[in-house]
C-alpha cells in the first residue's frame, strides 16, 4: 500500500465492493418480499375459490380442491373438526390432520378464542390471514405460505378455509440468485481491481516521467533540462508546466548568481590590484607613493563592497522596515547634503507626502539617482515629488542626452554600463540604478525611466495618509 496507484486500487475495490454487497442485500429483500406476496396472493385465491364453493352450498366431500403438493387445503369448523383436506395432507402446523375428529381436538380445539363476527350464510369474509407454516404432504415435510378465509355456508355453518403455496421456488430462486452474487462479486471485484490498476497505471506514468527526470536533472546539477509534458489538460500536465516554469526561474536565478559573482570578482580585481600595484611602488619607492590615488581606489573599493552587501541582503529577500517617510522632507535633507557636487541640483515642488518603508534604503535610492543623473547631466539636474492619486512620485531629471528607449530596461540590469568607453571611476560600477529598483519594487513601487533622461519612482502613499 505504498503507492498511489495500490492505494487507489484498494480504495476503489472497497467502494465497488461495499456497494455491491448494499445493492445484494436489497435486491435480496426486495425479490424475497416480492416473492412473498405472490405465495401470498396465490394462497389466498386458492383458500377464497373452495370457500366460495362452499358459500354456494357445495358439499364438503364434493368440494373441488387442488393437488396437495401445490395448494394443500384444510377446511375446518369451529369446534376444530376437519371437513375436508386432501388425502395427501397429513399434519399442518404441528397438528394431525384427522378427517371426522370428534370436536375440541383438531387445529382451533377448545382454545379458539375468535372474536371476529362471522360472515352471512352465503358469503366469504373479506378478511384474510396470511401466517408462514410447515405441511406434511406425501411423507414429506416443507414450508408453506398459508391464507386462512372464513366462511358461512348455506346451512349457517361457519368454516375456516385454509390454503397453503410452498415456499420451495421461492427459496431455491432466492437461492440462486444469491449463489450467482457470490460467484459474481469477486469476479466483479477482480475487473474492477484490474480495471483500476491499469486506468492509473496509465494515468501516473506521466508522474514517473517527471520523476525520474527531477532524479537525473538532480544527479547532473544541468537545470537547462526540463521534464516531459504529456499532450492532455489534466492536473499532471499543468503539474509538468508548472516544474518547467520552476526550473527555468531557478536556471535563471542561478545564472544571474553565476554572472553577478563573475561581475562582482571583475569589478572588485581592478582597485585591488591598482591599489596593491601602488602599495608595492610605495614600498621600492617611497617619494613616488600616490597618496590621493590609493585613498581614492580604497574608497572605490570600500563603495563596492557596500553595494555587493545591501544586494546581498536584498537577494536574501530582506523587508524594509514598516515605518513612515515624509517623501518631500526626505528629498529635502538629501539635497542639502550634496552643496559639494559637481552639478548643481535643483529642488522642484517637493510636498509632504507619506509614505511606508525604510528612510534609509528610499535616500539610497534618490542619492543613486541624482549621482546618475549628474554624472550625464550638462549644467543641472532637477528634483520633485507630488502625489498621483494613491502614488507618491519622486522625479529626478537632467537635461543631458537621455537614454535610448531601447536602453530603458537594460540600464537596470546589474554591471551594465552604456558607455564602454567610460572609465570605472566616471562611470561606477553599474549597481546604482539595480539597486534602485530592487528597493523600489521591494517597497511595492516601481522605478522606470522616460522623456529621455527622466527617472521616476512611484510608491504607494501610507494608509491612513491626509491629503
Amino acid at each position: 500500500m505504498g503507492t498511489v496507484r495500490a492505494r487507489a486500487t484498494a480504495g476503489a475495490t472497497a467502494v465497488v465492493a461495499v456497494a455491491l454487497i448494499a445493492v445484494g442485500i436489497a435486491v435480496l429483500v426486495v425479490l424475497r418480499g416480492n416473492l412473498s406476496d405472490q405465495a401470498d396472493l396465490h394462497a389466498e385465491v386458492t383458500a377464497r375459490e373452495v370457500a366460495s364453493e362452499i358459500a354456494t352450498g357445495t358439499a364438503y366431500k364434493d368440494l373441488d380442491l387442488p393437488d396437495a403438493d401445490e395448494h394443500p387445503v384444510l377446511v375446518d369448523d369451529e369446534q376444530g373438526r376437519v371437513l375436508a383436506a386432501d388425502e395427501d395432507l397429513q399434519v399442518v402446523d404441528g397438528w394431525k390432520v384427522t378427517r371426522g375428529a370428534p370436536p375440541g381436538t383438531g387445529r382451533h380445539g377448545d382454545d379458539e378464542d375468535d372474536d371476529r363476527e362471522p360472515p352471512r350464510p352465503g358469503e366469504v369474509d373479506d378478511e384474510v390471514e396470511s401466517s408462514d407454516g410447515t405441511a406434511v404432504v406425501d411423507g414429506e415435510r416443507a414450508d408453506y405460505r398459508w391464507a386462512e378465509v372464513d366462511a358461512t355456508d348455506t346451512q349457517g355453518r361457519t368454516v375456516t378455509v385454509m390454503a397453503g403455496t410452498p415456499l420451495a421456488a421461492e427459496e431455491k430462486t432466492i437461492g440462486s440468485v444469491r449463489n450467482a452474487m457470490l460467484v459474481g462479486l469477486p469476479l466483479l471485484l477482480l475487473v474492477v481491481a484490474g480495471v483500476t490498476w491499469l486506468v492509473t497505471r496509465r494515468a501516473l506514468r506521466p508522474v514517473e516521467g517527471i520523476r525520474s527526470e527531477m532524479a537525473a536533472i538532480t544527479a547532473s546539477t544541468d537545470l537547462s533540462r526540463r521534464v516531459p509534458e504529456p499532450a492532455s489538460r489534466d492536473e499532471i500536465a499543468r503539474l509538468a508546466r508548472t516544474t518547467n516554469e520552476t526550473l527555468a526561474a531557478l536556471e535563471a536565478s542561478v545564472e544571474r548568481q553565476r554572472r553577478f559573482i563573475a561581475d562582482a570578482s571583475h569589478e572588485l580585481r581592478s582597485p585591488i590590484a591598482s591599489l596593491r600595484t601602488q602599495l608595492e611602488v610605495a614600498e621600492a619607492h617611497p617619494e613616488l607613493l600616490d597618496l590621493p590615488g590609493a585613498v581614492e581606489d580604497t574608497v572605490r573599493l570600500q563603495h563596492l563592497a557596500a553595494d555587493l552587501l545591501l544586494l546581498a541582503r536584498l537577494d536574501a529577500g530582506e523587508r524594509p522596515k514598516d515605518t513612515r517617510v515624509d517623501l518631500g522632507a526626505l528629498a529635502r535633507e538629501e539635497l542639502s547634503q550634496r552643496i559639494a557636487d559637481r552639478l548643481p541640483v535643483r529642488a522642484g515642488e517637493l510636498p509632504s507626502v507619506e509614505v511606508a518603508g525604510s528612510r534609509g534604503q528610499l535616500g539610497r535610492i534618490l542619492g543613486n539617482l541624482v549621482d546618475n543623473a549628474q554624472r550625464h547631466a550638462r549644467t543641472q539636474v532637477t528634483v520633485d515629488v507630488r502625489r498621483n492619486g494613491g502614488w507618491a512620485v519622486l522625479r529626478v531629471d537632467d537635461d543631458g542626452p537621455g537614454v535610448a528607449e531601447a536602453d530603458r530596461e537594460r540600464i537596470f540590469e546589474r554591471f551594465v554600463r552604456l558607455d564602454d568607453a567610460r572609465s570605472r571611476d566616471e562611470g561606477g560600477a553599474g549597481l546604482g540604478l539595480a539597486i534602485a529598483r530592487d528597493i523600489a519594487e521591494r517597497h511595492g513601487g516601481t522605478l522606470s525611466v522616460s522623456e529621455g533622461a527622466a527617472f521616476e519612482l512611484r510608491l504607494p502613499v501610507a494608509p491612513d495618509s491626509r491629503d
